[in-house]
């Protein structure tokens, strides 16, 4: 890609990292669920009166909602809210690489290539290495849910793939999908709230909003989401996924600088050992085979693969 093109991408990357501390710190005194909801209503309104409407089926888009924001976003707040380490978990959602490669070979009858195989080991064992070196303070459930919320995510990944995807004629694809497949997440969410924490925790919790949670929300919803995703379709459509989605990996890096700046955290060892060996796998799924160009081509030929489909998500 040219170089304004690959500073973009860094810079979402940069903004998807931090966004993982930011999340923990608006979640002191907040509900994870409702947590979700604030951050999918901030990026609802006012955008949905602006953002034209996808062309696509309206069920297809809250559908790829379902699993990219409410099921993924939920999941994730939930795990750090029972103790996963940011940085950690901005490692371990990487796993969605060899899920979308995995459920696409299920789902779509797309046959991975070989490397792509061996990348899916090779980054099951580095999860694998995470779990069992993991600090006594990183709860296994949590660990467990973290992957429940990448496997989520690899889920929309596929239904996206399945309906077209990003960049392949823009009916499904653009900050539009963003905008209006969170119409799924807030209702839900807020109710989900209501049953696990209580009424009376959701109302003092809405009434006792205190600057970090306003400020992760804005955070969370506008620069995450809207802008992370504006600059990341339009990176999307005008060069080839295999030259866009690598630069995902340098969210866990940023992620788990970002934490030991602002929160003191240290990975363990084996979760350092085990990280790394899970981004090996996600680098051997997602770089082109030897000899293929990265440079940016039409969009109608680039999408074709089950390791492209990923879209980010932060």
């Amino acid at each position: 890609m040219p170089l304004r093109s690959s500073l973009l991408a860094t810079l979402v990357a940069v903004i998807w990292g931090v966004n993982f501390v930011v999340i923990d710190a608006g979640l002191d005194g907040m509900p994870p669920a409702l947590f979700v909801a604030l951050r999918f209503a901030a990026v609802l309104v006012p955008a949905i009166f602006f953002v034209p409407r996808p062309r696509g089926r309206m069920r297809d888009v809250l559908l790829i909602g379902l699993f990219m924001s409410l099921g993924q976003f939920g999941l994730l707040y939930t795990a750090l809210a029972m103790g996963m380490p940011p940085g950690l978990a901005s490692l371990v959602l990487q796993a969605q690489v060899a899920f979308t490669i995995v459920f696409a070979a299920l789902a779509l009858r797309e046959a991975p290539r070989r490397a792509q195989v061996v990348g899916v080991v090779v980054g099951a064992a580095g999860v694998g290495i995470v779990a069992a070196g993991r600090d006594a303070a990183t709860p296994a459930l949590a660990l467990l849910v973290t992957l429940a919320a990448a496997a989520s995510w690899a889920i929309g990944n596929v239904i996206a793939r399945r309906l077209g995807g990003a960049g392949r004629g823009g009916a499904l694809g653009g900050l539009s999908v963003t905008v209006w497949s969170a119409l799924v997440v807030p209702v839900p969410m807020v109710l989900l709230a209501v049953a696990l924490d209580g009424p009376d925790a959701v109302g003092t919790a809405l009434t006792h909003l205190g600057p970090a949670q306003l400020l992760s929300t804005a955070y969370t919803a506008w620069l995450a989401s809207l802008v992370g995703y504006g600059i990341w379709n339009t990176l999307l459509a005008r060069h080839t996924a295999s030259a866009v989605v690598p630069f995902t990996m340098l969210v866990p890096p940023v992620g788990i600088a970002a934490a030991w700046l602002a929160l003191g955290e240290t990975p363990a060892p084996a979760e350092l050992v085990g990280g790394a060996v899970l981004l090996i796998g996600v680098a051997i799924a997602v770089l082109p085979p030897r000899g293929q160009k990265m440079s940016g081509v039409s969009p109608g030929t680039r999408g074709r693969s089950a390791a492209g489909a990923g879209q980010p998500s932060s």
